[in-house]
């Protein structure tokens, strides 16, 4: 009886953390059971590589990690999370919204590939961690895109908010840029549904884009 595996995937600073938490308000409040998960999970074991790439411990720029090797980080913490937490859930029919997936592997490791190199780091990716590692695939991945301006701005203004610095990915604007050209060819190469979060040069209303994630959601539920 598998459930749904709903995605929520975009760009540095697309406000994606804020879609998903409304997303998460609103099932709660129409009684819709679900269970939310959140990658890379920091705070566990699992993720001790991923923290250690992120922190700059195997090389302090992005490209010092191949794409295949820094997938592979990724990948073991959602292994566990699926196996320790709720891979069971979803096996018995219940709906999982996950911030981030194997998709965030395609934008933020695709980039450091050509264009031409991307389809087949794309089809080694979902064959690795689907097939191979045995995780399922989503029903549904909303992506959100914002231009790179956009992103750099937002995402400085939440480190300013939070008082935190940014990681070796955050902290590259040209890796940044490339994320966001990987993640729109990773969207076309996959079939994902993009949301354009920019209109006209300003960021579009969080209701305004939060209805459009809303009606994608319930189409697939």
């Amino acid at each position: 009886m598998q459930g749904k595996l709903i995605v929520f995937e975009g760009t540095d600073g697309s406000g994606k953390s804020t879609q998903f938490r409304l997303l998460c308000d609103r099932l709660n409040k129409e009684k819709i059971e679900f269970h939310n998960i959140v990658f890379p999970r920091y705070s566990e074991d699992s993720s001790a590589m991923v923290r250690a790439y992120l922190n700059g411990e195997f090389g302090t720029k992005p490209t010092d990690v191949s794409a295949y090797a820094a997938s592979t980080f990724y990948a073991i913490d959602r292994f566990a999370s699926y196996r320790l937490d709720w891979g069971k859930l979803y096996q018995n029919g219940a709906l999982i919204l996950s911030d981030r997936y194997t998709t965030s592997n395609a934008a933020h490791q695709g980039a450091k590939l050509s264009d031409a190199e991307q389809p087949d780091y794309y089809d080694w990716l979902y064959d690795f961690e689907y097939r191979i590692l045995g995780l399922p695939r989503p029903d549904l991945v909303i992506y959100l895109n914002v231009d790179i301006d956009t992103s750099l701005r937002l995402m400085q203004e939440r480190q300013r908010a939070t008082n935190t610095e940014g990681d070796i990915h955050e902290t590259d604007t040209d890796y940044l840029r490339s994320c966001i050209r990987a993640g729109q060819n990773a969207a076309s190469h996959y079939g994902w549904h993009v949301i354009d979060c920019v209109s006209n040069g300003n960021m579009r209303g969080m209701e305004d884009i939060h209805e459009e994630i809303y009606s994608l959601v319930r189409s697939v539920l």
